[in-house]
């Protein structure tokens, strides 16, 4: 059952943050995690502040530096299905098109899927853990099949987005309004760890909104594409996934990232395996090498070590795939 709560739909961005003036009232994008957060009781609520009658913050559109913009309320399956998007940057169309189900693409926004709530079945549930303000996370000694295995050190969650590993990919930023102003984020810097904030997990504030999502031009030589692990084909959230945004001169990685979904409470940069691969040619013998490199510091829970032979199956056929493109 859903709490009482006020509802209000401004017509003006500067008009939502006005309404964001305290913690207790929450931003309505589309909807898809906030209503299961409410009815989860995952948090409270005093009054909501629907974004759908803005239309500053919809919308995806070329920059005159050759990037893209593309408004927070954008649906993942408008980014699915862009032309623009699939044409110049194939690892967040992908990244979009494996996000949750078809109904839910639908409905759910870019800005909604990168400041979603954890998926952790203790932080959802009755427990009292760390994120919640407890002293304990259960998934230490509980069930932590589908916990993580790099980066945990307290809160062992994993971050639920499919398209934040491209865009952290792809070097993207967002803009954020709020009532000291607008800035500038990289994507990379959006997320909060748990080694910084155990109850946090974006750098927002209460009185701030996502706004628009900022990618660079491509450079030469781009190709990029994501993969996704997961239990059941038609629904899931990542067991294990990874982003690729590589730079090619010849045959050669002359630059890019490498970024993990379903590993850690934040979008993994595998600075390990792009190590391995920078200025290499893709062979059999770097491969190898990178697939290993990206378990090199994984510290499994006591359910969850078979997340490693998946994280190294995965990057070894990705990268194969992506050095015949």
């Amino acid at each position: 059952m859903l709490p009482n709560f006020s509802y209000v739909r401004p017509k003006s961005l500067d008009e939502a943050v006005r309404h964001l003036d305290s913690p207790e009232n929450r931003i309505h994008a589309g909807g898809t995690d906030l209503l299961g957060c409410l009815r989860e009781r995952v948090f409270g609520v005093a009054k909501i502040v629907s974004l759908s009658g803005i239309q500053e913050l919809k919308g995806i559109t070329e920059t005159a530096e050759g990037g893209l913009r593309i408004g927070a309320l954008a649906t993942l399956r408008e980014i699915a299905e862009s032309p623009l998007i699939r044409s110049k940057y194939p690892v967040l169309a992908q990244g979009a098109a494996e996000a949750a189900s078809p109904q839910l693409r639908n409905q759910g926004t870019l800005g909604g899927n990168l400041c979603q709530k954890p998926r952790c079945w203790y932080y959802r549930g009755d427990f009292h853990c760390l994120r919640k303000g407890g002293d304990l996370c259960y998934a230490m000694v509980g069930e932590n099949a589908f916990h993580c295995i790099l980066g945990g050190d307290a809160c062992y969650i994993v971050h639920p987005s499919d398209t934040a590993p491209a865009l952290v990919a792809l070097g993207a930023t967002v803009r954020i309004t709020g009532a000291g102003g607008p800035r500038t984020v990289p994507v990379e810097e959006f997320f909060v760890p748990p080694t910084q904030d155990l109850t946090r997990e974006t750098v927002l504030e209460h009185n701030e909104i996502l706004t628009e999502i900022l990618l660079p031009p491509p450079p030469q030589g781009l190709r990029s594409s994501y993969r996704k692990v997961r239990a059941r084909r038609s629904w899931d959230f990542a067991l294990a996934g990874v982003a690729l945004a590589l730079q090619f001169r010849g045959e050669e990685v002359a630059g890019g990232r490498v970024v993990l979904s379903g590993a850690a409470p934040i979008p993994w940069r595998s600075v390990e395996v792009e190590e391995v691969i920078l200025g290499k040619r893709l062979d059999a013998e770097t491969i190898s090498a990178a697939a290993e490199a990206v378990v090199k510091n994984a510290e499994p829970l006591a359910q969850n070590d078979y997340k490693l032979p998946l994280f190294r199956a995965i990057v070894e056929e990705e990268l194969s795939a992506i050095a015949k493109v």
